[in-house]
């Protein structure tokens, strides 16, 4: 039975990868530094899993990590466009220096393949839509840049290493898990939250950028295929994970309100650095290569998530006052 790592476990998309390679029984070794991970989405699996504290900045604990695994999921990152402006130096580090050490932990340890949580940023503002993978990339933030170094690291490994690579560049996820407290946090986290509680949200720009946005099952599923489809296929390749259709911020806003029954209109305040005004996919290379199809929609996705964070906000209100956080 193989032996799977999955970077970032304790984050949004990494603690759904642990969840579905535990839910099938594998072996899965889960590494994170809780910098922006938490503990409380791998409690449901903390017994059938191994647990480590590592920062792949930490080059030689790093390599530890990959001693005896077959399959790495590389979900760790600092995953902002706005961070990477403010400070890009921290993103630099953690995106590039931490996707380097683990390429080369893997490549001393024999890993066979990495599935790479690439980032469609690395389109910036190429036209015409959709995206598609033959397009030259075109980064504007530090953080597009910083990714899409990281597949060109993937691609190096496997034509001068050997190491299988593969690439996945995501479109706009979103779902339960999601952390809706950080001001670098998706925006259908934050829009559910604050809505739900009564808060007026705030768009950035006009409101007419759109997104290919990607409920997180569809993530799941699109790495489990790529760790799982033919070398001859796939190594050394770059996918689109995404459901290739947009939606602009206006309409997601309004449809947000309708499930959570918000009524008021958004706020509107300045466009923010680094970000790019449209973006969707072309998904027809990962459905006809790796099988991929969106199982869930992105309305189905959208009322998912709702729910989840209606959960939670009728559980932080049952709450004493005092214990609250």
């Amino acid at each position: 039975m193989a032996t799977y790592l999955v970077t970032g476990a304790a984050g949004f998309i990494g603690s759904w990868l642990t969840q579905a390679l535990v839910e099938r029984g594998e072996t899965v070794r889960a590494l994170d530094n809780f910098s922006t991970g938490k503990r409380e989405n791998l409690a449901p699996w903390r017994q059938k899993i191994e647990l480590l504290e590592v920062d792949l900045r930490d080059a030689n604990a790093t390599a530890r990590a990959c001693e005896g695994v077959e399959i790495i999921f590389h979900e760790a990152a600092l995953p902002s466009v706005p961070l990477s402006v403010k400070d890009p130096r921290t993103s630099h580090t953690a995106n590039i220096d931490g996707t380097f050490n683990l390429l080369e932990g893997a490549r001393h340890a024999g890993v066979r393949r990495v599935v790479y949580a690439a980032s469609s940023s690395a389109y910036g503002n190429r036209n015409p839509l959709p995206q598609v993978e033959s397009m030259l990339p075109g980064p504007l933030s530090p953080y597009a840049v910083q990714k899409f170094a990281g597949e060109l690291y993937l691609r190096s490994y496997w034509e001068v290493y050997g190491l299988e690579t593969v690439a996945l560049r995501y479109f706009n996820i979103f779902g339960p898990r999601q952390a809706p407290d950080s001001p670098y946090s998706g925006v259908m986290a934050k829009f559910a939250k604050m809505m739900l509680a009564g808060e007026q949200p705030t768009i950035h720009g006009d409101g007419e950028q759109s997104r290919d946005f990607t409920y997180i099952e569809n993530v799941v599923q699109a790495n489990l295929k790529a760790a799982a489809a033919p070398a001859e296929k796939v190594a050394g390749r770059m996918f689109n994970c995404a459901c290739g259709k947009p939606y602009t911020l206006n309409q997601t806003y309004k449809l947000m309100a309708e499930l959570t029954g918000y009524k008021n209109p958004p706020l509107y305040g300045p466009s923010r650095e680094g970000d790019i005004k449209h973006s969707y996919a072309d998904i027809s290379a990962a459905r006809e290569t790796l099988g991929y199809a969106p199982k869930v929609d992105f309305l189905e996705g959208l009322r998912r998530t709702v729910d989840w964070y209606r959960e939670q906000h009728q559980q932080e209100s049952r709450k004493p006052v005092g214990t609250r956080v």
